[in-house]
């Protein structure tokens, strides 16, 4: 591929800057302050001083909040799974081929290009920093480890997001700097680009600041990498690398990651709430209440059960690729957004927890059951809307109806961040780890673990009525019921978040053998099938065609994106998905 570049000009305005830093109320005039090019470096005066790498490096965190950066998070990690359809009345072809699975080469959603902008500006700090120790004796190797640590984690996020949509990708650490640089790279297996994150989040987990070191309502706290963040990255990578071999010592390295979030979010709050603390505040997790925690979580942002945030302010920034695809496409067209939550979030079904299960809830006193999508027990609701990131209060589990998909929040000031990492994630990925080192005993304490997790999450998200409907231990004693009860609570509390299609691949992989993460896909010539039980709850989401759409993913491959074409072009090292032709075609090998 070849990197475009910018031109030498500031990317923001100082008066555009001064408007973010009062919005974000930073704590240091340095903060945000001058934002430079960040594709190149732009003149010989640069690279001189403590602003010039501070500077820097805040313009590979305002390029993580990029339209195509979150909409590819919501593409990859939720589209293509059972919880979201597109809006009927919006024209896409695009979107109706990723539904069909006939993923195209030629697809905008294949662009990966966000995220490798991303990865160079961090590489151009990394490679500029240290020089800058020599001639600015106010960036001191304590400033420099920090600014490292920052870098190597934000790197480490895009590569685990591209191995995740795309399996094998290119792997750089050169900083690419000039218009005539191109970055002619084949493709890494995702054990030696997972290992190369591993590595660099356990040295940036030695720089980063402690989490809340920042001071109490900080943003920063949420909007930089803090220790709790790397150790949760490094959790889900972990997860992922267990479900792709089934190595022990990957799960337990998963539940040791976790523990230390967890842990850590244990003792800030006792340093800092214990003095408020409510009913149901009191064990080691702290959750907020269920009924009011999507104003706090998803509509004021960076609240305590956070872990790391994509920022927004509403007024220099918005975040419109959740607006759009969540919310409404314009400001004449509200309730109109591009996609809508599936049917199985409307309704209660006793056997959600299982693969059968067609709808995710199993009481009406859950608040999530209300406060997820709009509409809800709507019987005339053709579609129904996602509520989560969109709506401004809570509803109450008292109500008969979920409210109409038209009371949605104002166009305007669209502020809500992109919640990466927050607590209940940890906790059920955890869990999951847990799961997956149990034996054949009822007993098994990685059971009981796991149980006692996941309910700690449902049990917060229920009312003050509710004692009857907590989960019922008896009902998951062995491995295989765990996970699906593991599985169905991640996605009551994290639909709409970017997981479910992550989740549903790290199923997959537990339940395949002869995955081969240490050898490209092209270069195999055989792949191991999917299995029948992920294929089941894909299908869910579709009133017809689900069937033929459950024939068309046969094997390993298909759980991935095909290659942007004009990647191909550009980079001759690059080798496409090989279930996928490179032409403008729905027609697969």
């Amino acid at each position: 591929m070849k990197l475009k570049k910018k031109t030498t000009e500031l990317l923001k305005s100082f008066t555009l800057l001064g408007g973010l830093i009062g919005a974000l109320t930073l704590s240091s005039c340095t903060d945000w302050l001058t934002i430079y090019p960040t594709d190149k470096t732009v003149s010989k005066d640069f690279w001189k001083t403590k602003g010039d790498v501070e500077g820097m490096m805040n313009g590979a965190y305002l390029k993580m909040i990029n339209y195509g950066i979150v909409e590819r998070a919501v593409m990859w990690g939720a589209y293509r799974s059972d919880e979201l359809v597109k809006n009927t009345s919006y024209s896409n072809t695009d979107l109706d081929n990723i539904a069909a699975v006939n993923l195209l080469p030629t697809s905008g959603y294949t662009d990966w290009s966000s995220f490798y902008s991303v990865i160079n500006t961090c590489n151009i700090v990394l490679n500029h920093a240290p020089g800058v120790m020599e001639l600015d004796p106010e960036y001191t190797e304590g400033d420099y480890k920090v600014t490292r640590g920052q870098m190597l984690a934000l790197r480490s996020l895009c590569y685990f997001y591209l191995v995740r949509a795309f399996r094998d990708v290119p792997y750089v650490e050169q900083s690419y700097e000039d218009d005539d640089q191109q970055m002619i790279v084949p493709q890494s297996t995702p054990d030696s680009v997972l290992n190369n994150c591993i590595r660099d989040l356990e040295e940036a987990s030695q720089y980063v600041m402690k989490s809340g070191a920042y001071g109490t309502s900080d943003w920063r706290n949420y909007g930089y990498f803090t220790r709790d963040a790397v150790n949760a990255l490094l959790c889900d990578i972990y997860l992922w690398k267990a479900s792709m071999t089934h190595n022990a010592a990957d799960y337990q390295s998963a539940i040791s990651y976790a523990d230390k979030v967890i842990e850590s979010k244990d003792t800030y709050y006792q340093n800092n709430y214990s003095g408020s603390m409510t009913t149901g505040q009191t064990d080691k997790y702290h959750l907020l209440s269920g009924e009011t925690a999507l104003t706090n979580i998803f509509y004021n942002g960076n609240s305590r059960e956070s872990i790391l945030e994509l920022q927004y302010d509403g007024t220099n920034n918005s975040n419109t690729a959740v607006e759009n695809y969540y919310s409404a496409i314009s400001s004449s067209n509200m309730g109109t957004s591009i996609l809508r939550a599936s049917q199985i979030f409307n309704a209660i079904d006793e056997n959600a927890n299982t693969i059968q299960g067609s709808k995710i809830y199993l009481s009406k006193h859950d608040y999530r059951y209300w406060n997820n999508a709009y509409d809800v027990e709507n019987e005339e609701a053709a579609q129904i809307g996602v509520r989560k990131y969109i709506a401004t209060t809570d509803l109450s589990t008292t109500n008969n109806k979920g409210e109409a998909i038209t009371q949605l929040s104002s166009y305007n000031n669209f502020k809500r961040n992109w919640i990466v990492y927050r607590l209940t994630d940890v906790m059920l990925m955890k869990a999951e780890a847990e799961t997956q080192l149990a034996g054949s005993s009822e007993d098994d304490e990685h059971i009981q673990t796991a149980f006692n997790l996941v309910q700690a999450v449902y049990k917060r998200s229920l009312d003050s009525e509710s004692k009857a409907d907590t989960l019922k231990p008896d009902a998951y004693k062995d491995k295989a019921s765990m996970e699906l009860l593991v599985m169905a609570e991640r996605e009551r509390e994290l639909c709409f978040e970017g997981k479910r299609w992550f989740d549903l691949m790290r199923y997959a992989y537990r339940h395949m053998d002869g995955v081969r993460p240490d050898i490209r896909m092209a270069d195999q010539t055989e792949w191991p099938a999917l299995p029948a039980q992920v294929l089941k709850f894909i299908i869910r989401k579709y009133t017809s065609g689900g069937d033929a759409v459950s024939y068309k993913m046969k094997t390993e491959p298909y759980l991935y994106w095909p290659v942007r074409q004009g990647e191909i072009k550009v980079n001759s090292l690059l080798k496409q998905n090989p279930v996928y032709i490179e032409e403008e075609t729905t027609s697969k090998k």
